[in-house]
């Protein structure tokens, strides 16, 4: 089965709206952020929302936003819409879902939590678009992903900003920029239960 061309439909879709139009983009992390903010920045007006609570060490959690806030200061690519740390949200959603494998059904659900609140976000501030950097990493579903966002279009009747923006050495491009700006680069997702994977 052929699977959609998110990047190409992303590049349609950015070149039919006007110059500085408002999107939310929601950010799992820094790193990541780099490469969607660097294809995004030119043609939309970005505010970054920072809402993870899957990432349940809260040092951790710290960590990632303080070099969030460090990337956006030295770039100035985009605004920032804080969340605050809620990590029994993720666990709620991922409730009845612990022993599911790692990119399985409580990772759907994770994904579906964190873009809902970005639509609800969005909806309630007035951006006409919104998105997320979950698909810029090779270990995330971008047909989940998009699936999840278009639904969420119809439901909040904000505009989903197709993506995949692991294409095009997306991924390795966020690497480099990462390395550029010396930002730290966690080794898994942030959930206990990638922890508890990578230490198996």
């Amino acid at each position: 089965m052929n699977r959609p061309d998110y990047n190409k439909k992303m590049k349609e879709q950015a070149a039919q709206v006007p110059a500085g139009t408002r999107l939310l983009l929601h950010s799992c992390c820094g790193p990541c952020s780099t490469r969607c903010l660097e294809a995004l920045k030119d043609r939309f007006s970005v505010t970054v929302l920072y809402y993870n609570p899957n990432i349940t060490d809260a040092a951790e959690y710290q960590k990632r936003k303080k070099e969030q806030i460090r990337l956006l200061a030295e770039t100035g690519w985009a605004d920032l819409l804080d969340c605050d740390y809620r990590p029994e949200e993720f666990f709620a959603a991922a409730k009845g879902l612990e022993g599911e494998k790692e990119g399985g059904a409580r990772c759907y659900a994770c994904y579906r939590l964190r873009l809902e609140r970005t639509a609800r976000f969005a909806k309630a501030g007035g951006f006409g678009w919104f998105c997320s950097t979950l698909s810029v990493s090779p270990h995330k579903d971008a047909v989940w992903l998009n699936e999840i966002g278009a639904g969420l279009e119809r439901e909040y009747g904000v505009r989903w900003l197709y993506n995949d923006f692991k294409k095009e050495n997306g991924y390795l491009r966020s690497v480099q920029l990462a390395q550029e700006h010396r930002l730290y680069r966690q080794v898994y997702c942030g959930c206990v239960f990638s922890d508890w994977t990578r230490r198996t």
